[in-house]
């Protein structure tokens, strides 16, 4: 059987060159296979493969196989086809481990869930000929906000003072979506600075990746909470303060020296949490905050409602000054 995509591109679009039409896939079982000029056929839709996705972290790319960047050949419209694709691993907390793992399956429950809600992506699940579950997902125009926070130029207390009060506010934001979702019942599994997008021309803070999910003998959502306490981090200490960075000048080595092991994550033990000691004009009310994920809290958050609770009273703080 002919499973040349040739025909169906001159067809659909025939300004496509010729010799880079592929194959047609209706199983993406094997995803490494698929690639530029292939065309995978779900249903009653036909998507042209442009590239594979990449994660772009710590200055570095990550190619993501199973993810494709593809055009609808029926609208025009662009889309990410998410794949099927298993993998596991362990994510520690001081103690306590927890196994994380891939569930496609989740991420269409939830796309179901938020459908329509604009603080998430927006997507729908169609199946392949093999019983794939591939996520067709809607493409959010935006920029990441840890680039958005990394690429203001001024020094922290000109943002802390100018820009800190409103990225604090919209985070809020999100956290409010994320409690939604926990009300429901699901976790989102893979909570980071860089899965909230920040949309262009709206502002709006938009949750993407769904895929990861975790089993916990503890609270269900307290990975979720940590992942939030990271952000929070990183937001209110304009990047991130830890080990490698504080000591790299005579009174950063003065000030690391002077730090006890509680001052540091719980979750990364190299990061600064303590950040009132390195900002003394941080509100005590979002230090304390803080604290609540440094190694030496003896409480932590059970829910986002009871984050939220302590960070409208930071909040308040900040409007007074």
């Amino acid at each position: 059987m002919d499973n040349s995509a040739r025909e169906l591109l001159k067809e659909l679009m025939p300004s496509f060159p010729t010799r880079h039409c592929g194959k047609i896939y209706t199983d993406t079982t094997e995803f490494m296979d698929i690639s530029y000029g292939d065309v995978i056929s779900l249903e009653d839709r036909r998507f042209l493969v442009l590239r594979d996705e990449a994660e772009r972290r710590f200055g570095m790319e990550d190619p993501k196989f199973w993810v494709k960047r593809c055009r609808d050949l029926d609208t025009g419209e662009r889309h990410i086809l998410k794949l099927v694709f298993h993998e596991k691993f362990d994510q520690k907390i001081g103690q306590l481990t927890i196994n994380c793992f891939r569930s496609p399956r989740k991420e269409s429950r939830i796309l179901d869930l938020v459908r329509g809600d604009l603080r998430f992506m927006q997507g729908r699940t169609l199946l392949d000929d093999a019983g794939n579950p591939v996520r067709i997902l809607d493409i959010v125009w935006g920029k990441s906000l840890d680039n958005i926070v990394e690429d203001l130029d001024m020094d922290h207390e000109t943002y802390f003072q100018e820009k800190f009060p409103e990225i604090l506010e919209k985070f809020m934001g999100a956290c409010e979506a994320l409690g939604f979702m926990h009300h429901h019942g699901e976790k989102h599994g893979d909570v980071r600075r860089d899965h909230i997008f920040v949309e262009y021309g709206s502002g709006h803070y938009r949750w993407i990746d769904f895929d990861y999910a975790y089993e916990s003998v503890e609270n269900p959502f307290g990975l979720d909470l940590f992942g939030l306490g990271s952000i929070l981090l990183f937001i209110t200490g304009k990047g991130v303060h830890d080990n490698v960075s504080l000591p790299s000048t005579r009174s950063g080595r003065e000030f690391f020296n002077g730090l006890s092991p509680d001052d540091f994550s719980v979750l990364f033990p190299n990061r600064l949490i303590n950040l009132k000691k390195l900002f003394p004009y941080i509100p005590r009310s979002l230090n304390h905050v803080l604290m609540h994920f440094s190694k030496g809290t003896y409480v932590t958050y059970e829910s986002v409602d009871e984050l939220l609770g302590d960070l409208a009273k930071a909040s308040r703080d900040l409007a007074k000054g």
